[in-house]
């Protein structure tokens, strides 16, 4: 995936604190590479730095403040000489329905989801650029191509992500730069545990819909079909492969969610094509 040799590859991780992140800094540690874990309290990932002294630095970094990116990036560059890979994995969720959303969660979540991700991208990008090498990859969601009641904020971010990865992939490609949305589903994280936020102004209209799915999704936790074990080797053949996936989903539940979303669409551009049409200009 890069002019670096395989076995010598750097990563730079997101969000390593739990979760997803964690899973996947271990799990490249265990391969033997070498990895820079972020988390903004580091006291949550000075056990894992420890136990691999040789190849792990830890750095606080809080993703929505782009000196931080900036200084972190620097930091891993100073340490390990460059970065290969570097994965967006920090976010979190926030439910509630449209018109119970909070505008200052809404806009907080952003900064970490979406926002959080370009200041890293912009870090890494020129040291990449240079180097014609390198793979970022993006943990956006299967929420990111399905819009589910309660969660319309959360996938307007990884709606957003996705739309980014798409462009970016296409700016960097002949600059020998990969991209790779990563797309999960129910996993058994700490997304919808201790990590998740929830509107504090319901709206009894939206009790059986919004609602209802809001104590759903809490019920479920910890329960969810996905391993992140599993998805952090995923990642990690994704990156390993000549040829990454612009698109990874996770899990036969988000694939089934993904699948069923793409047969809507195409069936809505079968019907409404004479429709769709019609909208040009006529012909001269």
């Amino acid at each position: 995936m890069s002019d670096s040799n395989d076995s010598t590859l750097v990563w730079l991780i997101t969000g390593c604190s739990t979760g997803f992140g964690r899973e996947l800094a271990s799990a490249v540690l265990r391969h033997g590479w070498r990895a820079v874990v972020t988390a903004r309290d580091p006291a949550q990932i000075a056990a894992l730095a420890d136990a691999f002294p040789q190849q792990a630095s830890a750095i606080r970094l809080d993703v929505t403040r782009p000196d931080d990116a900036a200084a972190a990036v620097a930091r891993a560059e100073t340490a390990f000489g460059r970065i290969d890979v570097l994965v967006n994995n920090a976010g979190y969720g926030y439910l509630a329905a449209v018109e119970e959303g909070e505008d200052e969660e809404v806009r907080a979540m952003f900064e970490a989801n979406f926002f959080g991700a370009v200041n890293m991208i912009k870090a890494v990008l020129p040291s990449m650029r240079a180097r014609r090498s390198g793979h970022i990859v993006n943990v956006t969601s299967v929420g990111g191509f399905i819009g589910n009641p309660a969660s319309g904020y959360y996938a307007a971010t990884k709606f957003a992500l996705e739309g980014l990865s798409e462009s970016l992939a296409r700016e960097t490609a002949e600059l020998g730069i990969k991209v790779t949305a990563v797309e999960p589903g129910p996993f058994r994280t700490d997304w919808a545990g201790r990590s998740l936020k929830q509107t504090r102004k319901p709206i009894d209209d939206y009790a059986s819909i919004a609602g209802k799915r809001r104590v759903q999704v809490v019920e479920r936790s910890g329960k969810q079909p996905g391993d992140p074990v599993r998805a952090a080797e995923a990642i990690i053949a994704a990156v390993r492969s000549p040829t990454p996936p612009a698109h990874l989903v996770l899990g036969r539940s988000g694939l089934e969610m993904v699948r069923g979303k793409l047969a809507r669409v195409a069936a809505d551009l079968d019907t409404w094509e004479e429709t769709t049409l019609w909208a040009d200009a006529p012909a001269a």
